[in-house]
C-alpha cells in the first residue's frame, strides 16, 4: 500500500481526466476496495471519496486524493462501534483503534458532571466518544456520601470510587435500599446528567441487586423515557442459573418496563446461561416495533472483580456449579486460584480483577454470531499492568495485565465468522449497523450518520483483510494485550488514525456522540399522594394494609386427634423499621430472605424459627401429644 501523509490545509479542487470524466480532488481516496454497506447490501469494488470527514462519492471512476490509501485485497466497511467501552483511556482507545473501532462509548457504567465530561474530553481522543449518565454513581453520592466531583467521575477510575465507597465497610450503593426521598435524589441526580445531554442511563443493577429495588429501577428508565432517551443494564440477575434468579428474570425486569414506557432498551453481555430466552424475547419485542436489543461478547470467558457478588459462592458455586480452581483466572498471578485464595481476595482486594470461564460458551460462541441485532461490545476494562499501575498511550501492549476482550473482540468475530461460513455482511451488521440502527431509532442523530458505508454518511471507515484479521490477545500473561492484525487502516471522522497498522499519535479526530444541554430537567418526585391522584380515584375511604391483614392475631392449628380447633396464643414479631413503610422502598431490615410467614402463628417470623415452628407442629400431628404449644420452651409440652 502508498504511503499517507496527514495534511492540516485541505483544498477541494476539479480537474478533467484525459477521457473527459470530471474528476474531484478528495482529502482522502481509497481505490481498489471491496466497499460493503449492511444497510443496503451494497457489496462491489469501488473507490470512495471523502472531503471534510463525509464520504462524497462512491464510485468505479477514477478518483484522486490528498491522501490515498490502495485497498486492493481489503474491504471497505463502517467503522465498528462499541457500546461497552470501560477502558476509555489513551491506551485503552488506541488498542481498540487497532481492533478497527471507530466509535467508542460506555453505556454500562456511565458518568456523572456529565457536561465537564465531555468538555474534558473535546478535541483530546482519537475515537468518538460519548456516556450514559451512571445510576451507580448516583447511588454512592446518596448512600456512600461520596461527593464525585470532577469531569473523571467514569471509567477507567471505577473502582478507585467503588473502593471509596467501601472504606467504612459497607458498599452502600450496592446494598442499600433507598427509602423515598433518597430514591427521589438518586432519579434527580439522573435526571441533572440527561439534561447536560447525557445519551441515556446506565446501570449495574447486577452488582446492586439486593439495594437496588424494582420501583427504584423502575423509576430509573422513567426518568430516561421522559427524555425520549434509552436505558442501557447488566441485568439484576445475570449470569445466575438457579430459579427463582435465573438470568432471564433480570432481563423481564427491564424489559416490561421499556415496553410500558415505549423506551429504548439495551442489555449488555448477554452471553449466558439463558441468552436463548433473552434473544427470543428481544426479537418478538422488536417485531412489534420495541426497540430493544442486546450486547455480547465472543469470549469463553468474563471479567469483573473479586467483590462482585455473581463470583460469590452462593452463586458461582452452588447456582452456577462451577470449581474456583476450574474457572477463575487471576491475570496478575497468570493461573487459576483456590476457593480460599479467592476469599483472601474477595475480602483484601475486592477491586482485583478476576477472569472467569464459563465453560458452556465454547458451543454457545457459535450461535451468538449468527443471531441477528445481536450486537458485539467488547466490554473492554481498564488499562492496568500487573502491579495494578495505569497504562500510557506510549505503553507496550505487552504490559497490559487483563481481559483479552480489551484488544481483540471485534477481529475475534471477523476471524469466527470466516472459519463458520457466516456471510461477511451479517458480521458487519454486528460490528457496527445494528449498534448505529439502534442508537438512531433510539433519539441519537449522530448515529443515523455512522455504521453505514454510503455516500452522505460520515467517513468513519475500517479497512481489513478478510483472509487474515485476527485477534491475537489471549489470556496469557503478556499477551493479554496484544492488538489485532490485518486491520492496517481506520479513519474516524476523515482522517486518518490507524496507518499501516500503525496508531498515528496526538491525532485526535474523535466527535462526540451528545444530546443538546436543556434549560430545565424534566425530574418530578414521587410520592404517594401524587401516585394515588394518578392512578386511582378519590372514594374517601379506606382500606387496612397488607402488612395490618398479615399481623391479624387469628390462628390455629389443630391438636392431634381432635375435630376442634385449638386457639393458641400468639406473640406478634417486633420488626424494627426505621421508618413507616411507604409504597417505593422497603425497610432495609425487611427482607424476604430473613422473614417468612409463619404457617402456625400467622405472623412474621425469622426463616429459622418460623421452620422450628412447623417441623415441631409436624411432629405433634404425627405423634401421641395430646397438647402442644410452639411458644412454649423445647422441653415443657406435656404428652
Amino acid at each position: 500500500m502508498k504511503p499517507t501523509t496527514l495534511l492540516t490545509a485541505i483544498t477541494l479542487s476539479t480537474t478533467a481526466l484525459a477521457n473527459g470524466v470530471l474528476a474531484q480532488d478528495y482529502d482522502v481516496a481509497i481505490l481498489n476496495g471491496r466497499v460493503m454497506d449492511p444497510e443496503t447490501g451494497f457489496d462491489q469494488i469501488a473507490n470512495v471519496g471523502i472531503n471534510n470527514g463525509w464520504i462524497t462519492e462512491i464510485t468505479t471512476d477514477p478518483i484522486e486524493g490528498e491522501n490515498t490509501i490502495d485497498a486492493a485485497g481489503h474491504v471497505v466497511a463502517p467503522g465498528f462501534i462499541d457500546l461497552e467501552q470501560h477502558g476509555l483511556s489513551p491506551f485503552g482507545i488506541k488498542l481498540n483503534l487497532r481492533d478497527g473501532v471507530t466509535t467508542q462509548m460506555d453505556f454500562e457504567v456511565g458518568a456523572i458532571n456529565i457536561s465537564e465530561w465531555y468538555s474534558e474530553r473535546d478535541g483530546k481522543l482519537q475515537a468518538n466518544y460519548g456516556t450514559v449518565v451512571g445510576q451507580e454513581f448516583a447511588r454512592m453520592r446518596v448512600h456512600d456520601g461520596l461527593a464525585l466531583e470532577g469531569p473523571n467521575v467514569s471509567m477507567p477510575y471505577f473502582f478507585d470510587f467503588r473502593a471509596d465507597a467501601a472504606e467504612d465497610g459497607v458498599d452502600g450503593w450496592s446494598v442499600t435500599r433507598s427509602n423515598l426521598e433518597q430514591m427521589n435524589e438518586i432519579t434527580a441526580i439522573l435526571d441533572e446528567g440527561l439534561r447536560q445531554g447525557a445519551l441515556g442511563v446506565g446501570s449495574t443493577i447486577g452488582y446492586a441487586r439486593e439495594g437496588i429495588t424494582t420501583y427504584e429501577m423502575f423509576e430509573a428508565q422513567k426518568i430516561a423515557a421522559k427524555y425520549d432517551r434509552l436505558t442501557a443494564a447488566h441485568h439484576r440477575f445475570h449470569p445466575s442459573a438457579s430459579t427463582p434468579i435465573e438470568t432471564a428474570t433480570g432481563a423481564n425486569e427491564l424489559l416490561t418496563n421499556a415496553m410500558v414506557l415505549g423506551a429504548s432498551l439495551q442489555l449488555h453481555h448477554t452471553n449466558d446461561y439463558g441468552w436463548w430466552e433473552i434473544e427470543e424475547k428481544m426479537q418478538l419485542a422488536r417485531a412489534q416495533g420495541y426497540n430493544v436489543w442486546s450486547t455480547w461478547y465472543p469470549w469463553t470467558a468474563g471479567s469483573g472483580n473479586y467483590g462482585a457478588s455473581i463470583l460469590a459462592p452462593d452463586n458461582w458455586e452452588d447456582s452456577m456449579g462451577y470449581k474456583y480452581e476450574e474457572t477463575i483466572f487471576d491475570p496478575q498471578l497468570d493461573r487459576y486460584v483456590t476457593k480460599e485464595e479467592f476469599l483472601e481476595f474477595k475480602e483484601s482486594e475486592p477491586g482485583r480483577t478476576a477472569i472467569a470461564f464459563s465453560p458452556p460458551r465454547e458451543q454457545w460462541i457459535k450461535d451468538w454470531i449468527k443471531v441477528p441485532n445481536f450486537v458485539i461490545s467488547g466490554d473492554g476494562m481498564p488499562a492496568l499492568n500487573e502491579k495494578g499501575e495505569r497504562l500510557e498511550w506510549d505503553s507496550p501492549f505487552e504490559e497490559y495485565a487483563g481481559h483479552p476482550r480489551s484488544a481483540g473482540s471485534h477481529a475475534i468475530l471477523l476471524r469466527l465468522a470466516r472459519e463458520n461460513d457466516v456471510p461477511l455482511m451479517f458480521s458487519l451488521a454486528q460490528l457496527s449497523y445494528w449498534a448505529a440502527k439502534q442508537l438512531g431509532d433510539a433519539g441519537i442523530e449522530e448515529m443515523d450518520v455512522r455504521g453505514r458505508l454510503q455516500e452522505g454518511m460520515i467517513a468513519d471507515i475500517t479497512i481489513f483483510d478478510p483472509e487474515s484479521v485476527t485477534e491475537n490477545a489471549s489470556y496469557s500473561k503478556g499477551k493479554n494485550g496484544l492488538a489485532s492484525t490485518g486491520i492496517p487502516y481506520v479513519l474516524v471522522h476523515g482522517t486518518i488514525v490507524v496507518s499501516d497498522s500503525k496508531v498515528l499519535k496526538d491525532v485526535n479526530p474523535g466527535q462526540a456522540i451528545r444530546y443538546p444541554v436543556e434549560e430545565e430537567g424534566r425530574f418530578e418526585p414521587s410520592n404517594k399522594q401524587q401516585w394515588l391522584r394518578t392512578f386511582t380515584i378519590d372514594t374517601g375511604g379506606a382500606r387496612p394494609t397488607l402488612y395490618d391483614d398479615i399481623l391479624d392475631d387469628q390462628s390455629s392449628l389443630e391438636g392431634p386427634g381432635s375435630s376442634e380447633p385449638v386457639n393458641y396464643r400468639v406473640a406478634k414479631v417486633d420488626l424494627t423499621i426505621n421508618k413507616p413503610q411507604d409504597w417505593f422502598a422497603q425497610p432495609n431490615t425487611i427482607d424476604d430472605s430473613e422473614l417468612f410467614l409463619c404457617p402456625v402463628h400467622g405472623v412474621y417470623e425469622d426463616k429459622r424459627t418460623a421452620q422450628q415452628d412447623w417441623a415441631q407442629a409436624l411432629i405433634v400431628r404425627n405423634s401421641n401429644a395430646s397438647t402442644y404449644d410452639p411458644l412454649l420452651s423445647p422441653g415443657t409440652n406435656s404428652k
